[in-house]
């Protein structure tokens, strides 16, 4: 970064110096476990020696710590693909279930919230539109933080509720959907092509909450590509500037993941493959009636503890994707 000249391409350097606090990250998180595991061998071996059982118990309950550190380091290891290093925008709508669907946009959208609050990573709402009766029509998450995408790519898809529904009188049983997309937050170092005159731009007031200045102000912008017939909106910040610049960011992300899906579907096309689409795929289901348990299709991967899910515990179906990913590119 010293180098003369280093900053003269101010969006190469910016990801340079994202690339190298990424590593710093890792290389500090395996100084760690490796100072874990010397320490743990000495415990061992003083425990072994005094013939401490207490020692030795204490011991391979921190070499559990030890095996999920390592373990997670290992994870953090396959994504190594161009965008996993970024920031994530989630996007959250109800299909199929009437209130049932709203309700539970707004329930994965606090899960995803709690994993990542979990993980240090950031969130903030960037656009939230409520249901009239209950939940959430839409709901648009920004998770940021070192491999955020890279983590919660496993979760694009469709999810699929079974329980009472609260909204039923009659105490029926209901299944609910919602589809939940993932793309990378793209910055300028990335070059996604913006035709002024494809765009349409639409301000608005900014609804819930939000402080004196929602409702008062045309703050919220609106921004649709015509060509594709993609909508962003965002609402989060104070003015209409950034709210522009924040949304524009976003479909940028949107437009590069239609590129790329685009190159895939065209390469399928040339292998004569039958590619699956993914969008109307049921990547998992949380079933609290006749049962309880969450079980994700792709993986086998089965969790019983259906709250402890949705209070945030993603990591094992989580990591059962990476893995699974890394053995079907290896």
């Amino acid at each position: 970064m010293a180098v003369s000249g280093f900053w003269e391409d101010r969006a190469r350097a910016q990801g340079l110096v994202q690339e190298l606090r990424i590593i710093k990250i890792g290389l500090e998180r395996y100084r760690t476990l490796e100072r874990v595991a010397g320490d743990l061998q000495a415990l061992l071996e003083l425990g072994e020696e005094a013939g401490d059982e207490s020692m030795l118990a204490e011991t391979g309950r921190e070499l559990a710590g030890l095996e999920r550190g390592i373990e997670d380091l290992e994870l953090t290891t396959l994504l190594n693909g161009e965008y996993d290093a970024r920031h994530a925008i989630l996007a959250l709508h109800p299909g199929a279930g009437g209130t049932d669907a709203q309700d539970w946009v707004e329930i994965l959208g606090r899960m995803y919230s709690r994993w990542a609050e979990e993980h240090d990573y950031q969130v903030a709402i960037l656009d939230c539109l409520p249901g009239e009766e209950g939940g959430l029509k839409s709901l648009t998450l920004q998770v940021a933080g070192p491999n955020a995408y890279g983590f919660l790519k496993a979760e694009k898809g469709v999810h699929r509720l079974v329980r009472i529904s609260p909204f039923d009188a009659s105490g029926r049983r209901h299944t609910s959907f919602a589809s939940v997309d993932v793309v990378p937050e793209i910055e300028d170092d990335v070059e996604v092509e913006l035709d002024p005159e494809e765009l349409r731009v639409d301000t608005f007031r900014s609804g819930g909450a939000g402080g004196q200045h929602v409702n008062k102000t045309d703050s919220a912008v609106r921004i649709t590509h015509l060509p594709t017939g993609i909508v962003v909106t965002c609402q989060n910040e104070r003015s209409q500037h950034a709210n522009r610049e924040t949304a524009l960011r976003i479909l940028k992300s949107r437009l590069l993941e239609v590129r790329q899906e685009e190159q895939e579907e065209e390469l399928a096309r040339l292998r004569g493959e039958q590619r699956e689409i993914a969008w109307g795929s049921q990547i998992r289901s949380y079933v609290f009636q006749p049962y309880t348990l969450v079980k994700d299709h792709r993986t086998g991967e089965e969790r019983g503890n259906v709250q402890a899910v949705l209070d945030g515990d993603l990591d094992g179906f989580i990591y059962a994707y990476l893995k699974q990913q890394a053995r079907a590119n290896g």
